[in-house]
Order: structure tokens, then C-alpha cells, then sequence
């Protein structure tokens, strides 16, 4: 009640532009909407990545929504940013051949480290995970969270690694809990995460879950550092007034 009554007395900037009317102004959240999903795997794609599409390129505002949501926690940001990221999942679920009847849909977040999840007090990808699949719900597709994925071992700071590096700091780093491998047995599975780089992490995660004896069908993530053509780079910053502008 108190967090309601100061945004009216002190609205905050919103975190994509910041502009007045925060956290998503009405020109961030058009953008959003507008966001279509695109074939978006890195390219060479890692051994392994499954078929991945992927919104929006890693630009402004989509950048700073994103990193608000997970570095910030601006938690209000899970339902539009989860509405993206199905998009991503029905195109990849398209791409994969699978229409939208079937065995149960269920989507697989990508891992947050243990210490990132205390340090942050909530875990972001699995709130985006959870966000996507009420969006899914409310479209008539029967989708939920399965949260299978753990770290097998500690891994490296990923930070200034190339591809390759990248690759070989993950072998082997996620796993899958045999008393949870149940759960995706006639299934279909779609891992999902933010944001694409190399593709490393989202190749160890299919890996994890094929040694686990289940076939995930696709990845979906809400934006790619990589964005081939169709994807939209910068679409929106803010004006002069504080407004939206062209880019």
C-alpha cells in the first residue's frame, strides 16, 4: 500500500526510456507489443542449440527492461516481458513442427546461479518463465513452469569468454535430478531464457535434459545479442521532453 501511494506522489521513470510513468511508460509497452518473433540462433550455433527464436536484438529499450527486471527487481515487468517471450515460444513451437494441441507444453528455465538468486532475493528467469506461461495459459494453450534444470558444478565467470570458451567452461555444468526426469516424460519441452549470446548455456541446458532421456523441441528467449535481419535492433528512446522518439 505504501510502494502504490508514493509511485502517485513520486511516479518513477520509466526503466526502458525514462520517461515519467514508470516502470513501462505507455511508449515502452507499445513497443513491446509490437515485438514480433523471429528465427534468432547465434551463428555457428554451438553443437547441440536447439531451433531458437528470439523477439527483439539487445537495444534500448528492451535492453534496459530486461536488465531492470533482473538486475533491478522491477518484478512488474515479468507479465510484459513474459507476453514477449511466449510469442518466442509459440514461433518456436511453429518452427519445431508442433502445433498448439499435443502433450502437455512445458517450458524450462534456464538455471540462475545460487548467489545471484540471494544476492537478488528472487529468481528472474523462472518469474519470466512463469510469466509467459500465464500469457500462454490465457491463450488457450495448457503450458506450465518445470523448473528441472541444476548446476552440476561450478563454473568459470563467463565474462570476456568467446564461444568456444564459453562451450567448454559449460560442459557438464547443468544437470537434470533423476526424482524430477519423470516429470518430462511425454512432454514438450522448451527451454527458455532471456537472452541469447552465444548460445552456450542454452546448448549445455539441452544437453542435460537429452542425458536425462527427454528431447527438447525448442528454445525461446525474450531478445539475441546476435539479431539476424528481421529482428528489431532500437525502436524507441527517449525525447527531448522525456517522451518517446523514433530511432
Amino acid at each position: 500500500m505504501l510502494t502504490a501511494a508514493l509511485d502517485v506522489l513520486l511516479p518513477s521513470p520509466c526503466t526502458g526510456c525514462g520517461a515519467p510513468g514508470g516502470p513501462l511508460c505507455p511508449g515502452c509497452r507499445t513497443v513491446l507489443d509490437a515485438l514480433r518473433p523471429h528465427p534468432a540462433g547465434p551463428l555457428p550455433a554451438p553443437p547441440g542449440l536447439p531451433p531458437l527464436h528470439a523477439c527483439a536484438g539487445y537495444r534500448d529499450p528492451v535492453r534496459r527492461l530486461l536488465i531492470a527486471h533482473k538486475e533491478r527487481g522491477a518484478l512488474s515487468l515479468a507479465g510484459p516481458l513474459g507476453e514477449v517471450l511466449a510469442r518466442s515460444v509459440r514461433a518456436a513451437l511453429a518452427g519445431a513442427g508442433a502445433g498448439p494441441g499435443g502433450p502437455p507444453l512445458l517450458l524450462v528455465p534456464m538455471p540462475s546461479a545460487r548467489r545471484a538468486v540471494r544476492a537478488r532475493g528472487q529468481d528472474a528467469t523462472r518469474r519470466l518463465a512463469r510469466g509467459a506461461a500465464r500469457a500462454l495459459r490465457r491463450q488457450g494453450l495448457p503450458c506450465r513452469v518445470a523448473p528441472v534444470l541444476r548446476p552440476a558444478r561450478r563454473v568459470a565467470d563467463q565474462s570476456g569468454l568467446g564461444a568456444a570458451a564459453r562451450r567448454a567452461n559449460l560442459h557438464g555444468a547443468l544437470t537434470v535430478p533423476r526424482l524430477t526426469a519423470d516429470q518430462l516424460t511425454g512432454r514438450r519441452l522448451v527451454l527458455v531464457d532471456d537472452l541469447v549470446t552465444t548460445g552456450a548455456s542454452l546448448a549445455e541446458a539441452a544437453r542435460a535434459l537429452r542425458a536425462a532421456g527427454a528431447e527438447p523441441l525448442a528454445a525461446a528467449t525474450v531478445a539475441a545479442t546476435a539479431a539476424p535481419a528481421g529482428l528489431p535492433r532500437a525502436v524507441h528512446r527517449r525525447g527531448p521532453l522525456g517522451g518517446p522518439q523514433p530511432a
